[in-house]
């Protein structure tokens, strides 16, 4: 009963709840400025905070345009991230009375990155000043994201998520710097 991310071209409401949210949704702040980043994850998180309900179908079928070069998918990426950051404090009273798995997941999505950025930038240092490798971080990474991907796999029923340990590479040499 609860997806934290209806995404936008995937995504169909009820009317009556989308006009009862209008207002929240239109006049999007973020630090006393307009934002309107992350739109579909921000509408999503007001309507579970309103105490809607939303699902996952996935017989559901849609079309949209992605990134199709490597600079546009890591400006794409570079968006969510923030989106997911700021509509993380708008969710934070949610968690409780969600799924262990889902706010396990929103926990990890936020403190991932995290965690992620130190571990690489102690690594880097490491390799700068000692010249050598702790393969203890690099084997800690590698499999926290192949167990990340192979719950995912396992949740959705799904073998294709394994593949997205993959990403956790795209996120390491190219979004953190």
């Amino acid at each position: 009963g609860a997806v934290m991310c209806c995404c936008g071209p995937c995504a169909m409401y009820r009317r009556s709840c989308l006009l009862s949210l209008l207002d929240q949704y239109e006049t999007q702040l973020f630090r006393g400025k307009p934002s309107d980043f992350g739109e579909d994850r921000h509408l999503t998180i007001l309507m579970l905070k309103a105490g809607f309900r939303t699902e996952y179908v996935p017989g559901a079928v849609a079309a949209t345009v992605v990134p199709d070069k490597m600079g546009p998918y890591l400006r794409q990426q570079l968006r969510w991230a923030r989106s997911t950051f700021r509509d993380t404090m708008l969710a934070r009273g949610l968690l409780r009375g969600l799924d262990r798995y889902l706010t396990l997941d929103v926990m990890g999505e936020n403190l991932g990155p995290l965690l992620l950025g130190i571990a690489v930038v102690t690594a880097l240092g490491e390799l700068l000043f000692s010249h050598t490798v702790n393969w203890w971080t690099v084997l800690a990474i590698v499999t926290m994201t192949i167990i990340r991907s192979t719950v995912l796999s396992f949740r959705t029923r799904q073998l294709r998520f394994i593949g997205y340990s993959m990403h956790a590479s795209i996120r390491i040499f190219l979004l953190i710097p």
